[in-house]
C-alpha cells in the first residue's frame, strides 16, 4: 500500500518541511486550551521527550558507524526535525501556561530519563535496532494523530498535524533501512518480533510515564512520589489519549517489519487493534 512506499533519496540540504516561525502563537485561541489540564499534561510530557532528541541521535549515529547514508540522514535531517518538535511544543506550553516552569521540569525529567538513553539500551544488531526504531516512530505517529483528533485549537491543530506527518515520514525512512539490514543480517521473523516487543515494553514503562511524572511533580511538588494522587491527575489524560489512539494504523505499522503474508496480516490486525492501547498506554 502507498503508505509504506519506499523512502525516496533524501537531499540533506533541503529545508525543513515546516518551521517554528511559521506558527503564529499570537493567534492561539486561549479559551479552547487554557483550562484543559489533560491537554497540558500530554503536551508538556511530549515536549520533554522530544527535547532530548540530540542525545538519541548521537547514540544512533555511533551505533551505525560506517553507514554514511543513514548517519547523514540522522544528523542532517532527523535530529533537526525532532529538536524542532521539542522547541515548538515547549513554546506552545510556555505561551498558554506561562506560570509553569518548563525549564525546571525538563531538567528534572532529563536527570532521570537521560541516564537511560545509552548505547547499551540499543539492540546489538543494527537491523533489530531499526525494527525497534519503527516501534518508536509508530508510537509517536499514533500519539500525534490522537492529539490532532483531540484538539480543536487551530494553532495546536496545525502543530500536531506537522509533527504527525514528520513522524510517519521518519517511520518510512527507518523501515526502508531496516529492509536493507534485514537482508544483510538474514534476520528471522522471531528475532524481529522479540525486538519489537522489547521496545514496546520500554516505551510503555519508561518514556511517557517518566515524562508525565515530572510534569506532575513540577505542578504538585507536595504530592511527589504519591502514586494515588499521580493516577488521579494523570489517569484522565491517559484515558483521553487511549480513546483517540488510531488502533488500526498503530497495529499496521507495528506488524509491517514482520513481513507477514497478507492472510496473516489481515488475521492479526483486528484482534490486535482491540488491545493496541495497552501496548503504549498501560
Amino acid at each position: 500500500m502507498a503508505f509504506f512506499a519506499q523512502e525516496p533519496h533524501v537531499d540533506y540540504n533541503t529545508v525543513l518541511p515546516w518551521t517554528l516561525e511559521s506558527l503564529n502563537f499570537a493567534e492561539i485561541d486561549m479559551a479552547r486550551v487554557r483550562h484543559n489540564e489533560n491537554l497540558f499534561l500530554l503536551l508538556c510530557g511530549a515536549s520533554f521527550v522530544e527535547s532530548g532528541s540530540d542525545l538519541y541521535t548521537s547514540n544512533l549515529i555511533e551505533h551505525f558507524d560506517g553507514d554514511l547514508e543513514l548517519q547523514g540522514w540522522l544528523r542532517e535531517h532527523w535530529e533537526h526535525e525532532e529538536m524542532q518538535h521539542g522547541r515548538a511544543l515547549a513554546a506552545y506550553v510556555r505561551h498558554v501556561w506561562p506560570e509553569f516552569d518548563w525549564d525546571a521540569g525538563f531538567q528534572a525529567f532529563w536527570n532521570d530519563y537521560g541516564a537511560l538513553c545509552t548505547n547499551e539500551q540499543l539492540e546489538p544488531s543494527r537491523g533489530l535496532e531499526l525494527a525497534a526504531r519503527c516501534v518508536v516512530e509508530t508510537g509517536t505517529a499514533s500519539l500525534y494523530r490522537a492529539l490532532n483528533d483531540i484538539v480543536d485549537e487551530p494553532v495546536l491543530k496545525q502543530l500536531t498535524n506537522h509533527i504527525k506527518s514528520d513522524e510517519v515520514r521518519h517511520y518510512k525512512h527507518f523501515y526502508a533501512h531496516f529492509q536493507r539490514y534485514r537482508e544483510q543480517e538474514k534476520l528471522g521473523r522471531y528475532k524481529v518480533f522479540r525486538a519489537i516487543l522489547r521496545r514496546v515494553n520500554e516505551i510503555r514503562n519508561e518514556d511517557s510515564d517518566i515524562a508525565l511524572r515530572h510534569v506532575f511533580n513540577q505542578c504538585y511538588p507536595q504530592h511527589k512520589d504519591d502514586q494515588a494522587q499521580f493516577q488521579k491527575v494523570a489517569g484522565p489524560a491517559q484515558a483521553l489519549l487511549r480513546r483517540h489512539l488510531p488502533a488500526e494504523m498503530t497495529v499496521k505499522m507495528l506488524l509491517k517489519p514482520l513481513n507477514l503474508s497478507p492472510r496473516w496480516q489481515q488475521a492479526l490486525e483486528k484482534p490486535l487493534a482491540r488491545i493496541s492501547e495497552r501496548l503504549f498506554l498501560q
